[in-house]
């Protein structure tokens, strides 16, 4: 008699069974023997308080591989921590009033419970979480051992600063010009900030990022153009005119197009140039226009999206290559004091925010650049700036050379005349990591006004964070706190205060992955390193890669870790969103999808019934309330429904749209697939025969393993699901064939529950247990597909008559042409249409089609 398989009780049964045999957890070196090793990771969580489909997704699909390297034979790391340092614990301390600590070890039990729901396979063993003291307390370590090679250094530098929070934010931060969260018009500061020396290894990360063939190619082309080499010329512009103090040597600037110099209509400073802050001593104007533009932000995106101000010197310089001609210094807030020497030349006609400033400000456009086919006499410039190719023009020596000529010459020229020289800049910045903060890591160093500033010795690490802090005002708690900044100076003994900045949270992220590795033992995270399947959003392809690349090749250089790339993820994969309808009340709220129904072409509103609006289909987030619960899922489908549908809808790096009847559809197919094996007779044993039903049934199977194997190794997640659909209907079919086939239904099914377990594992178990199999499926070995049954010996090809299909002949591989085509024009539904006709020829195509052309 047929049963129904119930998700509730096998899931929870299998977990359980899978922790008391510790199944998961990775072997030592030691222990895994001669088996090659598998350390894969997804990009652990932020514990805000609950999961939604969007973790399901990118962990399920980290689950895939790591239970298929097992399945294969390898010694598989699969960890899971908690990334749990940051803003939002803060603001819960002052919305809440409760200790972010508090906050956070409450939320990380949550997650934890509903990531135990989801059957993944991972080693909880070595399970952290950032704000534990243990943890942050080797990090203060890698910092000093970073400080003690000079990869950290401290400087006065440019930040937002929000003046009702009291704090630093970042770029990503400021919205419109404003704090996200108290909404304050953000300000620029100077403030001494620490700095990760990340530009040291500026040239080498470029380079070793284009070397990672199993990135995703996007993912590499946005490492390289946040480093950004550019390849061009330094120089100095001599002043026309008396030089202002120190500057008697003229002003330095970094140009990546030389070629443009005779085009040149003037000199732009940043307003945070030190030639810039010098004249405004001088001028209250000055100074005003600088205050004016330290409200735009720091990113570049600000400045870029900000009008163009500028302010006139009154200072000239001579041009390089004619003495007669002078040109304007001027003061304009796009430029960057952190990109060159935070001053440029500018030739409007080839530079878009150099022409949009310039006729702004009524100044000389003179075009050098030719376009092709162009004409001399007429060419001229407006307000778009001309940057494509051509040939160089109104330019003395450089007339008529190309582009790269051009700038070839032009530097030779510039260094023959001692005024500069061909030098190669970077667009990347050293990584500033100070935030005047409280829930993040305590930075390890004190402040004495005799000795400078003093590392916190080793044996004096962890330096804790005080519980015992309030969040009653805004600011940093730590500058607030009565006696945790007070301390004796390690060198000298007397009263010094220790550093109350907080680490970047970027930096908790930026080494777990070795932390994972091993704790302390050097050889163990060597053998484990580097990660191989590396899964998380794309979202993260910057920053996070390259601060985390940063510090692989750090901690390697201070002698921590074994990796002489110094690329820590071999392999990268970024998985698309999952996304959903989104909806709003008659009064313009948030709705989650569990608070409205469809009731005929309208959405209504449960509790009140009003009339909702349903909105665009949008990623998952929180605050637009479009989140799906697994709780809820699983509770009504089971884990692996959850799990299936999220790796079957789509390719797994495009976004997938959930949906109620695509997670039925799913809980549907789970039972189907139950079915083959509760289809079978109980304690059945028998050896697959060789009559043609059960050859068929082999070679479908033997396909299906194949193919899976296949789309798994090139995280084709949809593909393997596709053929498992496909297998489970010929497992099907055959059930009417009765005993004839029933052995090779059974190594089908058998073959079936191992491919099926990185998808659907409880399920799997279930499975693998109805057919009396000893252990676990999830420790059994991956099935080997027969090539022998995998490879045809027969195609079928169409066979068409003028064009159109007719009928589909099955013939050998190696038919010859003239048999192929004998056999094709002597089928009945062909003759019908030849008859009375005259065959004027046969086109055979090998292996796909044969067209036969009447008239």
């Amino acid at each position: 008699m047929a049963t129904r398989y119930d998700p509730q009780t096998a899931e929870q049964k299998w977990r359980a069974a899978w922790d008391d045999a510790a199944l998961f957890e990775a072997k030592s070196p030691a222990e895994a023997g001669d088996a090659p090793k598998a350390y894969v990771l997804e990009m652990f969580p932020y514990p805000s308080g609950r999961l939604h489909m969007g973790h399901v997704r990118n962990y399920a699909m980290g689950d895939v591989v790591a239970r298929y390297k097992r399945a294969k034979g390898y010694n598989v790391l699969h960890p899971m921590g908690w990334d749990a340092f940051g803003m939002p614990a803060e603001n819960a301390a002052m919305e809440r009033n409760v200790h972010p600590g508090e906050w956070t070890y409450q939320n990380i039990a949550a997650m934890k419970a509903q990531f135990m729901k989801l059957g993944l396979s991972l080693d909880w063993s070595r399970e952290f979480a950032t704000c534990d003291p243990e943890y942050y307390g080797d990090q203060q370590g890698l910092f000093l051992k970073f400080l003690e090679k000079g990869l950290v250094y401290r400087k006065a530098s440019k930040v937002n600063w929000d003046p009702v929070d009291n704090t630093v934010l970042a770029n990503e931060q400021v919205i419109d010009g404003r704090g996200w969260r108290s909404g304050a018009l953000v300000e620029q500061r100077e403030l001494t900030q620490w700095f990760f020396k990340i530009t040291h290894y500026a040239e080498d990360l470029l380079e070793e990022v284009q070397q990672l063939e199993r990135w995703p190619e996007k993912v590499r082309t946005m490492q390289a153009n946040w480093i950004g080499r550019s390849e061009g010329l330094q120089m100095r512009f001599e002043f026309a005119g008396d030089a202002p103090a120190d500057y008697a040597d003229g002003i330095e600037i970094f140009t990546t197009r030389p070629d443009t110099l005779f085009g040149a209509s003037f000199v732009a400073l940043s307003p945070d140039h030190p030639l810039t802050i010098q004249l405004a001593e001088q001028s209250e104007e000055l100074k005003a226009f600088r205050a004016k533009c330290a409200q735009i932000g720091t990113s570049e995106e600000a400045i870029e999206k900000a009008d163009k101000l500028g302010f006139d010197t009154g200072l000239t310089v001579k041009h390089p290559f004619d003495d007669s001609i002078t040109l304007p210094v001027w003061v304009a807030n796009f430029v960057l004091m952190g990109y060159g020497t935070g001053a440029i030349f500018a030739c409007p006609a080839h530079d878009q925010r150099d022409i949009d400033f310039a006729r702004k400000y009524d100044l000389k456009v003179k075009p050098v650049v030719l376009p092709p086919n162009a004409d001399s006499q007429t060419f001229d410039v407006d307000t778009e700036a001309y940057t494509g190719p051509g040939t160089i023009f109104n330019s003395g020596f450089l007339n008529g050379l190309s582009i790269e000529d051009a700038k070839r010459t032009a530097i030779e020229k510039i260094e023959s005349m001692g005024l500069g020289e061909g030098t190669v800049n970077y667009r990347l910045r050293d990584w500033g990591v100070s935030r005047q903060r409280y829930w993040g890591c305590p930075i390890p160093v004190i402040h004495c006004d005799s000795c400078g500033i003093v590392p916190v010795p080793e044996s004096d690490l962890p330096v804790r964070l005080p519980d015992d802090v309030s969040f009653d005002k805004p600011g940093n708690p730590l500058e607030r706190h009565p006696s945790w900044k007070h301390v004796d100076c390690p060198k000298c003994g007397a009263a010094a205060r220790r550093e109350t900045d907080t680490l970047d949270t970027f930096v908790d992220s930026s080494w777990y992955y070795s932390r994972f590795a091993s704790v302390k033992d050097l050889e163990e995270r060597a053998y484990w390193m580097p990660v191989d399947q590396y899964v998380g959003g794309v979202e993260h392809a910057v920053l996070h890669l390259l601060y985390a690349r940063f510090f692989a090749r750090a901690m390697r250089d201070v002698g921590l870790l074994d990796l002489p790339s110094g690329e820590p993820f071999a392999g990268l994969f970024t998985q698309g969103m999952v996304t959903h309808e989104t909806y709003k009340s008659a009064a313009g709220k948030w709705l989650q999808p569990s608070e409205v129904e469809k009731d005929g072409d309208s959405w209504i509103e449960i509790e009140t019934g009003a009339i909702a609006t349903p909105g665009p289909i949008e990623k998952m987030s929180k605050s637009k309330k479009n989140t799906v619960d697994p709780d809820a899922i699983i509770a009504q489908f089971g884990a692996d429904v959850a799990r299936w549908f999220v790796l079957s809808d789509s390719p797994p790096e495009r976004d997938v749209e959930w949906t109620q009847a695509g997670v039925e559809g799913a809980a549907r197919f789970a039972q189907r697939l139950w079915s083959v094996f509760d289809g079978l007779p109980e304690n059945a044993s028998a050896e697959p025969g060789d009559d043609a039903d059960s050859l068929t049934l082999r070679k479908a199977s033997h396909k299906a393993v194949a193919a899976i194997d296949k789309a798994v190794e090139e995280f084709r997640f949809n593909s393997a699901v596709a053929s498992i659909h496909e297998w489970v209907s010929a497992l099907k079919k055959a059930e009417s064939a009765g005993d004839a086939v029933l052995g090779a239904r059974l190594e089908g099914a058998s073959m079936l529950a191992r491919c099926l377990t990185p998808f659907m594992p409880h399920l799997a178990e279930t499975c693998w247990e109805r057919l009396g199999k000893e252990g676990f499926v999830s420790a059994a070995d991956w099935p080997e597909a027969d090539n022998s049954l995998t490879t045809d010996d027969s195609v079928t090809m169409a066979v068409q008559v003028n064009g159109k299909r007719r009928t589909e002949i099955t013939v050998p591989k190696d038919m010859g042409k003239d048999d192929v085509e004998a056999l094709a024009l002597s089928q009945k539904e062909v003759t019908s249409f030849i008859e009375g006709k005259s065959v004027k020829k046969t086109i055979v195509v090998p292996g796909r089609i044969v067209n036969i052309v009447v008239a």
